[in-house]
């Protein structure tokens, strides 16, 4: 009996939460009264439990929270009156080479696209809090190193970079562009449609990593607005001055 109720009271914090909880915040609930382990016991029920509602329990990078599914996505977006912002081609393929070969500095960013990278690229995603610098490259005039942060992870709806996808070879670059479409339609939400930006995120990395996105016409891409937004903490060691490999 008390057991269901310490779950009520965890899935009550869960809901209520405006920001992914951790295993330590979670924990404050009860003083000393249950171990990490019977939290987690119940996060994994809850997740059972909720299985066939709207809503579901995800475990983030920097916590937990509930969501709503992809499924309700069709609904929800009714009651959005404003359309989300949008990212240009060269923010999104900054980012996805920053996700992918991180860590990565400025001038490396550069060759990957064959173009020079603006102040204001690098800007808009640290505005966003999606990236962050976590230490210098011992080169000469040691550049800053860049890395995604774990906003960056929450927003795409990831644990880890683990889970970002693989980077298929032979992927259609003309892709590309309904794929960042898409993307950029999910993330200013808590992203419920994973499936849809992380595989964005994998062709904007294929597309820049491969040197191919030169044949992108604009008309396939279109010219898609800035935007700017705030903050989070990181998830790499800091002053990790490590070659990308």
């Amino acid at each position: 009996m008390i057991e269901n109720h310490y779950k009520t009271v965890l899935e009550t914090a869960l809901l209520c939460a405006p920001e992914p909880l951790s295993l330590n915040e979670l924990g404050r609930l009860y003083g000393d009264e249950v171990s990490t382990e019977n939290i987690i016991t119940w996060l994994n029920e809850l997740q059972h439990d909720w299985a066939s509602a709207g809503m579901e329990l995800v475990h983030l990078a920097t916590g937990w929270r509930f969501q709503s599914r992809l499924s309700m996505r069709e609904y929800l977006d009714r009651l959005t009156v404003d359309k989300p912002p949008k990212y240009s081609r060269a923010v999104l393929e900054t980012l996805a080479i920053i996700a992918y070969r991180q860590p990565v500095t400025r001038g490396e960013i550069e060759e990957i696209r064959g173009v020079t990278v603006s102040t204001q690229i690098i800007r808009q995603l640290e505005d966003r809090n999606w990236i962050e610098i976590i230490g210098h490259k011992d080169t000469i005039g040691r550049p800053a190193l860049f890395a995604t942060s774990k906003q960056f992870l929450d927003d795409m709806g990831l644990a880890s970079l683990q889970a970002l996808p693989t980077l298929e070879e032979g992927m259609v670059v003309v892709d590309l562009a309904q794929q960042v479409i898409n993307f950029e339609n999910t993330l200013l939400e808590p992203l419920n449609d994973l499936s849809v930006a992380t595989a964005s995120l994998a062709t904007a990395a294929e597309s820049s990593l491969s040197g191919v996105t030169s044949q992108l016409t604009d008309s396939s891409v279109g010219d898609l607005d800035l935007v700017q937004d705030n903050a989070s903490p990181p998830f790499i060691e800091k002053n990790s001055a490590n070659e990308p490999k």
